[in-house]
């Protein structure tokens, strides 16, 4: 796909409220999203593609190395689904800092009165997104250069304490994208709130891995950012609702265009055999991990139907087994979109 059409679907996107976006990496990212009828400016112009809230904005670049891959997981009774956008990994590198680093002025904030705000590198060390704070709060900016050049977990550093107790702008940078949240932070017992928020999780961080084990992502390239359009059969708080066929329609198309061919076979393989009454039992279950993926997604898409195959109840009973340990703990959501 060119990146005209790229564009073209990420304005439509930024355009549609019930999308959510992130940007990160495995066990860092930011979330976007923003309710039916919140006031937004959209920018939409050469080199800029952006959706801005009070509490929040997303936004792209450089799409020329962008490569789009959709993709879905089967995760607890149901599925997730999203559209990676991914860079090649040769491009797709940030700093890697490891140490808190002052970036200076923020010339590229979303919105021009941020503009004047002073940047931070937190020092996470992460590949392709760097993690930041940006303030314009003269207390915190001077807490912050005299602990300059220190890791931020280095013992007595009082980095942390400040951030955590002035709440600023946290701003998560890639090459290709940048997102930015100016909620507050939460406290660390408390809940992350509605709307755009970000997620830490050193332990996840510390595993070193740049998406999630049950996310297949293109052999070459890295996913800095996801869109997530509606689901079908949760709202943007992940509680249920009725059945959305529109949004189902709408992400299969997705699938098709940008997704693996080999793993939409695997779906419409399935639908073939259960339209002509055949018996799951000669049937044979793919061997690779995304493609079984796929398969039980596609059962699950059945059953959640309101056209429901006759036959679909033999189907899930061979196919559709709980997860493994293993399985369950991959598919935690490191990225906000389960």
């Amino acid at each position: 796909m060119t990146t005209p059409d790229i564009a073209s679907l990420i304005c439509d996107q930024l355009r549609t409220d019930s999308t959510q976006w992130n940007l990160g990496t495995f066990g860092a990212i930011a979330e976007f999203m923003r309710d039916p009828g919140e006031t937004v400016a959209i920018t939409d112009e050469a080199g800029r593609l952006a959706a801005v809230t009070r509490r929040g904005g997303i936004g792209f670049g450089d799409l020329s190395q962008v490569r789009l891959f959709a993709s879905e997981t089967a995760v607890g009774q149901g599925w997730s689904h999203r559209v990676a956008l991914c860079l090649p990994v040769d491009a797709c590198a940030m700093s890697r800092r490891t140490l808190l680093t002052e970036l200076g002025h923020d010339a590229e904030a979303l919105r021009p009165e941020d503009r004047t705000g002073i940047l931070f590198d937190m020092g996470l060390g992460t590949l392709q997104v760097e993690i930041c704070i940006r303030s314009a709060d003269p207390a915190l900016i001077a807490t912050l250069r005299s602990v300059a050049g220190r890791s931020l977990f280095e013992p007595g550093n009082p980095a942390m304490g400040a951030i955590l107790t002035a709440g600023p702008h946290r701003v998560f940078l890639a090459r290709a994208g940048r997102c930015e949240v100016y909620q507050p932070i939460p406290p660390a017992d408390g809940k992350s709130p509605e709307g755009p928020h970000t997620h830490v999780l050193p332990k996840l961080l510390a595993a070193g891995r740049t998406h999630a084990a049950t996310e297949p992502v293109p052999e070459g390239f890295v996913p800095f950012a996801h869109l997530v359009p509606a689901h079908p059969l949760k709202d943007a708080m992940g509680r249920p609702k009725p059945w959305d066929g529109a949004a189902h329609a709408h992400f299969q198309e997705l699938l098709v265009a940008f997704g693996d061919a080999s793993l939409v076979a695997v779906k419409q393989r399935l639908a073939a055999a259960i339209d002509a009454r055949e018996s799951p039992d000669g049937f044979l279950e793919p061997a690779g991990r995304f493609e079984r993926h796929s398969l039980r997604v596609a059962l699950r898409q059945l059953a959640a139907a309101p056209a429901r195959p006759a036959n679909l109840a033999a189907w899930l009973a061979v196919f559709d087994k709980a997860e493994t340990p293993a399985e369950a703990n991959d598919a935690a959501d490191a990225y906000g979109h389960g």
